[in-house]
């Protein structure tokens, strides 16, 4: 029994130190799953949180400043360099300048790479900000290449040669680049393109005629100055000993030459030869490009006035062709003096039409929405309404005299006075009741057709224009289209048009009941004949129906009786 009872505590006590080894090891399996849960959770979060940097948007100001920033340098180079390595005095007068403006250009080279690096580009409309990507497309181009071979610090044989060798800096101009960048952006937002392009490439001329008379006193140089009658003259004279009689000169012998304007020394040597050669050739393709530009540039600059001088002209032959007046010959053409004066010869659809619709909205809500806001009627009318009925604003330009309208006339537009005066007269066209001036309109209520109105949609006054006079107009049926997508806003203006004429006194009720019961008895009728002209539809759709039915029937009986015979044929 004992022995028994002894197994029995051992077997006990075995299988309490199981379950306590069981217990150890889930509780250390959760602590490993805690622990590696939170190791992925802390990989998650910096998955998730990825390091922000700096990209710089193309399409800010922020870029196209730092672009003019660093088009300086550029500049600098491009000019300097080659004057610096060919006259001689001109790096020798001016050594710590140099110095201190080639390695500041250097920096700022630097930091420009760095800006590239970090240049953010469109994808699918949307801005690329990551920084490897970024750099991966960037690397990828040959302007990338170009930009580290301008950034190789080639003048370190400085130490060899001497400091006066400006030569060995030419990498430099592998970033002229950003100038032309520069330039093309500086096109896109001057509002002076014209006169931009032709500045441009009057700069363009002066650099090339600079390289050009560097080059040609850097060969006087080598073949010896005043060594024959082409060279520049001999540094003897002190004259020419002068630096800046060294660089005028040059610049003058450089001009004559690629311009073939004058007369210059013709060459002796067979290099001078080649060279005045070389000089006629880039002359003549050059500046036969150069030329024909500024040419179509200023014939782009007065294309709006030929434009408009054909429409003139075509006017004045048909008033001719058809025997105008002299009189009213003579107002047609003072209106068109006046559009072209004021500059209102554009046609705001035609300009717009490359535009899509928001824009387009918007430049018409920014132009045209104050002024439509301030007529009475369409005050607390929905902000979509109005914005519609903006695009179909249509500017008008009266002269002096015009009537706008007359007492009796069919209302089909409101106006708008945008600039100039308008007089409420009488018949007779002299006497003025009142004269109104900016932001005032008329017309509204006409438009609307309010029932019961005591002038239905007949002008009630005379208005003439006193001086010229910029108006927009508003038709009804523009305003009828807008509004078909705006019921409750019909209802709400038909309602303020009643108010008003209700305070001028200027409305029946009876009639408008009258008018209201006759459109209904108009509508009633209109739907019994609809409802006759269905039932009419729905007789002939039953007899088609029933006349199917018995077609149907006809052919099952038919069917059944060719089952019969063949039952009794096989039966037989």
């Amino acid at each position: 029994m004992n022995n028994n009872s002894n197994n029995d505590g051992k077997k006990d006590e075995k299988k309490d130190e199981k379950k306590d080894e069981k217990k150890d090891e889930k509780k250390d399996e959760k602590k490993d799953d805690k622990k590696d849960a939170k190791k992925d959770d802390k990989k998650d979060v910096k998955k998730e949180e990825p390091k922000e940097v700096w990209i710089l948007d193309p399409a800010t100001d922020l870029y196209y400043y730092w672009l003019c920033t660093i088009s300086i340098p550029v500049f600098y180079n491009m000019m300097l360099l080659v004057a610096r390595s060919c006259f001689n005095e001109l790096q020798y007068k001016n050594r710590v300048t140099w110095m201190v403006l080639d390695y500041t250009s250097d920096f700022l080279y630097g930091v420009d790479t760095f800006v590239r690096l970090r240049t953010g580009f469109l994808e699918q409309g949307l801005l690329v900000r990551d920084e490897k990507i970024l750099r991966e497309r960037y690397t990828k181009t040959r302007q990338f290449k170009l930009d580290a071979l301008s950034l190789i610090p080639t003048d370190i044989i400085y130490l060899q040669i001497g400091i006066d060798n400006a030569e060995w800096r030419f990498n430099r101009l592998f970033r002229s680049a950003r100038l032309f960048e520069f330039f093309d952006r500086t096109e896109t937002r001057t509002n002076f393109p014209n006169i931009f392009r032709i500045g441009n490439l009057v700069l363009y001329i002066i650099i090339i005629i600079h390289w050009n008379a560097c080059l040609y006193f850097a060969i006087s140089k080598v073949l010896g100055f005043g060594s024959d009658t082409w060279v520049y003259p001999s540094m003897e004279n002190p004259d020419f000993a002068r630096l800046p009689r060294q660089y005028i000169y040059s610049f003058y012998w450089s001009t004559l030459t690629l311009t073939t304007i004058g007369e210059t020394p013709p060459p002796v040597r067979d290099i001078e030869f080649f060279f005045v050669v070389a000089d006629f050739l880039t002359g003549v393709l050059i500046f036969a490009t150069i030329v024909g530009n500024v040419g179509a540039m200023i014939s782009n600059m007065g294309a709006a006035r030929v434009e408009f001088q054909a429409k003139i002209d075509s006017i004045k032959q048909y008033m001719q062709f058809r025997k105008v007046t002299k009189d009213l010959e003579v107002r047609v053409v003072k209106w068109f003096d006046y559009l072209w004066t004021e500059g209102k010869t554009c046609d705001e659809k035609q300009v717009l039409k490359n535009l899509p619709d928001k824009l387009k909205a918007e430049i018409a809500i920014n132009v045209h929405l104050e002024t439509l806001s301030k007529v009475r009627i369409f005050q607390d009318c929905e902000a979509g309404l109005l914005i519609e009925l903006v695009l179909k604003l249509q500017p008008q330009v009266f002269s002096p005299g015009d009537y706008i309208c007359k007492k009796g006339d069919i209302g089909r537009e409101m106006y708008i006075i945008k600039a100039g005066k308008l007089a409420v007269v009488a018949d007779d066209g002299v006497t003025q009741f009142v004269v109104l001036s900016d932001g005032a309109y008329f017309g509204e209520i006409s438009i609307l057709g309010i029932k019961g109105s005591k002038a239905g949609n007949r002008r009630t006054a005379n208005i003439r224009s006193v001086g010229y006079s910029d108006l927009f107009a508003l038709s009804k049926d523009d305003l009828m289209e807008a509004l078909t997508e705006y019921p409750d806003a019909k209802t709400l203006l038909e309602e303020k048009g009643k108010a008003i004429l209700m305070k001028d006194n200027l409305i029946d009720m009876s009639l408008a009941a009258q008018t209201d019961a006759n459109e209904l008895e108009n509508k009633v009728n209109q739907i019994e004949a609809h409802l006759e002209i269905m039932s009419t539809k729905f007789r002939k759709m039953s007899d088609q129906y029933e006349s199917h039915q018995r077609k149907l029937k006809q052919r099952l009986n038919n069917m059944s009786n060719q089952v019969r015979t063949l039952r009794f044929d096989e039966e037989i």
